[in-house]
């Protein structure tokens, strides 16, 4: 059988004051048309479908005609499951109109799935709570599938029935996945394992970074970083969603896949190419997967520039991309520059500029400014501001400086 491996689509996502929706369909419809020209018996979303638990109408209109079109009427198994951004509740909510087409919506890592079979011969023969088995159409060997959606470590151990153990969630995790192998995943069908965790080899000295702008997973209340020795030897292949970059985690005790997500979100992703993952896979045998790359969308670039006017060129020449731009300055970029610039591009953000002679920022030099003697408050507060964080090195803007002297003014006023 033939498997599409994708994750985190994120969509209502904004980057800034973009909205991405566009792009997102664009995306999306290349995901259907790779489905189509290989002709997939089934296609995993591993999490992460929106970017917030309330997402607007446009992106829940879009992800359910996208996972209409992949499940081909039916004739295609679709799972989808939660990830951390995604309300489970919400993920959970029509589950029963999609399994008429052949889609599974799991929004908790305890569900079990009822029963159902499609017009067209899809069904599920067997399941239990984290664990679901289907026979596709046209295929002749079982789909077995161990799911896990996001939950934070808490509610992970509460799902799992083992709230009050001591035990870690690593292993706690590694004796339900192995229970639910032992159980169902013999080599007379292909066995899958999805969840949307970070995951990590053990032994591995440079760990995988989660995204810019993402929930990290790994913090007070999230779910600890499990380890790809913690998966069952009967499983084929680990679908992994969570973060945003492709990258194989391990290939023991089989292939371990982040799929990346369909869109750059960040501009840690710059330049990065976007894909999703096709296994062959065969009762018994060790899986093949290869990559699909993914071109429809805008790419994000980032740049640093010395001269306006070489920064106008670079511009000019990648309209088609969102930019981040970064102006290196002596002192603070004049506005009439900063004007030429953001009418250059449509897809610049707001500029950074960067100070070649950068004062520190510590508390003792704060102090050191607002101590100076013989000097007036407004040209204290200006050379405070620059160097804060939030000046950057340039000084207060016209609006701003009217309200600290309407502040000077009141308190002169109460000391009278």
């Amino acid at each position: 059988m033939k498997i599409l491996h994708t994750a985190d689509w994120h969509l209502g996502k904004r980057l800034e004051q973009f909205s991405r929706l566009d792009e997102q369909k664009e995306v999306l419809d290349e995901i259907c048309e790779i489905a189509e020209r290989e002709a997939v018996d089934a296609v995993i979303v591993a999490g992460d479908l929106f970017d917030n638990f309330s997402p607007s109408s446009e992106a829940m209109e879009l992800l359910y005609s996208t996972l209409h079109r992949l499940s081909n009427f039916g004739n295609r198994a679709v799972i989808a499951i939660a990830g951390n951004h995604d309300s489970p509740e919400r993920i959970d909510a029509p589950d029963a109109l999609a399994r008429v087409s052949g889609i599974l919506f799991v929004g908790f890592p305890n569900a079990s799935i009822r029963p159902f079979e499609t017009k067209n011969g899809l069904k599920v023969t067997k399941t239990d709570r984290g664990f679901v088995e289907l026979q596709l159409p046209l295929v002749a060997c079982p789909l077995r599938l161990i799911l896990t959606p996001y939950a934070n470590e808490l509610r992970l151990k509460t799902f799992l029935g083992v709230e009050k153990t001591e035990e870690n969630l690593r292993q706690i995790l590694q004796q339900h996945w192995q229970q639910l192998a032992d159980d169902y995943c013999d080599d007379t069908g292909v066995n899958l394992l999805v969840t949307h965790l970070y995951v990590m080899r053990q032994d591995d000295p440079n760990p995988p970074e989660e995204p810019d702008d993402e929930r990290p997973i790994l913090h007070i209340g999230g779910a600890q970083a499990i380890y790809s020795e913690n998966f069952p030897s009967q499983i084929q292949y680990v679908a992994l969603g969570h973060l945003h970059r492709y990258q194989t985690v391990s290939k023991q005790p089989c292939p371990i896949v982040y799929s990346s997500s369909p869109l750059a979100y960040s501009f840690a992703e710059a330049n990065q190419t976007k894909y999703v993952v096709i296994i062959e896979a065969e009762a018994g045998h060790p899986v093949e997967y290869r990559q699909v790359a993914l071109t429809r969308g805008k790419k994000l670039l980032r740049a640093r520039f010395e001269e306006v006017e070489e920064a106008l060129g670079w511009l000019e020449e990648n309209q088609e991309a969102l930019v981040e731009l970064t102006i290196v300055t002596d002192n603070f970029l004049e506005s009439a520059d900063k004007k030429r610039l953001m009418e250059a591009h449509a897809g610049l953000m707001p500029i950074v500029p960067e100070i070649r002679t950068k004062a520190t920022t510590t508390n003792d030099t704060t102090r050191e400014l607002l101590q100076q003697e013989g000097r007036g408050m407004e040209e204290l507060f200006i050379n405070y501001f620059k160097n804060s964080k939030e000046g950057k090195g340039q000084a207060p803007n016209e609006s701003l400086m009217e309200v600290f002297k309407e502040i000077l003014a009141l308190d002169e006023d109460e000391n009278l």
